[in-house]
């Protein structure tokens, strides 16, 4: 995020242009003896970074001059068109894409029916194509683009960004997605968790103000993203927040895609509920489709979607002990089902996790619902590209 003074975007005597850019990207535009002031830095060091932001179009000079009654200053702001950023979030069964600036805001925005486990090359190969189209689209080219952001529907190692043993994916278990999607399109590629961006995203854009949050996206499978200190949390590898398959008591007989029983995802995902009313003779095939249901108030999807925030609320319910969060979004295809998950949710929470926990705690569907990946999709590059050392380096060659 953007800081507002030096040292809390990394600086100090020796901060290069990143830390300036850092200051700047709150959208406020100041001239050269405010920067000066906020920094401690000589004024010929800034002038000399400044130049060097100018110079890579990081930064523009704002449209009014500031004047304190002698020659108006120069002032200068975060330039969000510096660059562009492509976006796509990887469902089981769809992918939305989008093409951003550098504050995150949509500029071109695509979706489409996309099966992941189609298998990589496939899939990213018609990533590639509809990345391009829709730059056409948006009267950008690839050239402009300083990164690629990539949310994938399973286990994703954070130091390499590849898929591991991801359940609903044959094929992609160690594919080398950046370095595939990369050398097509030119720009390097970021991949995580597709509930870990969708974390970021409403952090980003609904909740910017909030230390601690989870994310629970309830669709095909379930997942959990974890800001911790503001900060996406992955754990040692990335498999940080994997709920879905931690064991719900009493469903010792249902058995889960990972080979595991009694999974939360065997029990409460869109697909195990589309799958329980197609047993009782109800046409559902996907989350969708039970959300399609509660909507027409079909008594069976109701009462089972309620009872799957109920049994998601019983993994919660010690998420919400051991780790305190100050706010739980739900989102995910089921979320859109809307208060009848929720209630569920709340109903165990609040009855079995501690007080002080749940004293303040809210719990509360998307505000972004389904572009809440894609968004974060976009932060996640935005973050990347736009780290104090990631400027430097990027003038320094």
């Amino acid at each position: 995020m953007a800081q507002d003074t030096l040292s809390e975007a990394g600086g100090g005597p020796a901060a290069g242009a990143g830390a300036l850019l850092s200051i700047l990207r709150d959208g406020q535009a100041r001239t050269r003896a405010e920067l000066v002031q906020l920094t401690g830095l000589a004024r010929s060091t800034v002038s000399q970074r400044l130049d060097a932001l100018l110079t890579q179009r990081w930064i523009v000079p704002a449209d009014d001059a500031i004047s304190s009654g002698g020659r108006p200053a120069v002032a200068f702001s975060f330039n969000r068109d510096a660059r562009i950023v492509l976006a796509a979030d990887l469902g089981a069964t769809h992918a939305r894409l989008a093409v951003t600036d550098l504050t995150g805001a949509v500029l071109g925005e695509h979706t489409a029916d996309l099966a992941i486990d189609r298998g990589p090359e496939h899939v990213l190969g018609w990533l590639a194509t509809a990345f391009e189209e829709l730059l056409a689209e948006c009267g950008h080219r690839l050239p402009e683009v300083c990164g690629i952001g990539v949310g994938l529907p399973g286990p994703v190692e954070h130091g390499t960004g590849r898929p591991v043993n991801p359940p609903i994916m044959p094929g992609w278990d160690g594919f080398p997605v950046p370095a595939w999607l990369g050398e097509r399109l030119g720009a390097p590629v970021l991949v995580d968790n597709d509930v870990n961006i969708m974390a970021l995203g409403e952090h980003w854009t609904a909740r910017p103000e909030t230390d601690h949050l989870i994310f629970v996206k309830i669709g095909t499978g379930i997942g959990c993203g974890i800001i911790a200190g503001r900060r996406l949390h992955w754990g040692a590898q990335g498999a940080a927040g994997d709920i879905g398959h931690i064991q719900v008591p009493s469903f010792d007989d249902v058995v889960c895609r990972c080979g595991n029983v009694g999974c939360l995802e065997a029990v409460a995902s869109g697909g195990a509920l589309a799958g329980r009313l197609k047993a009782a003779g109800v046409e559902a095939t996907g989350s969708r489709d039970v959300v399609r249901l509660v909507r027409a108030g079909n008594t069976q999807a109701v009462q089972l979607v309620r009872q799957a925030g109920r049994e998601v609320g019983v993994v919660l319910a010690s998420i919400v002990n051991f780790f305190n969060p100050a706010v739980i979004v739900i989102g995910g295809d089921i979320a859109e089902a809307g208060e009848h998950v929720l209630a569920g949710v709340r109903e165990v929470i609040y009855s079995r996790s501690l007080p002080l926990a749940t004293q303040h705690l809210s719990i509360r569907a998307s505000d972004l619902g389904d572009r809440a990946g894609v968004i974060g999709a976009a932060v996640m590059v935005i973050e990347h590209v736009l780290a104090p050392d990631a400027v430097d380096r990027t003038i320094a060659t």
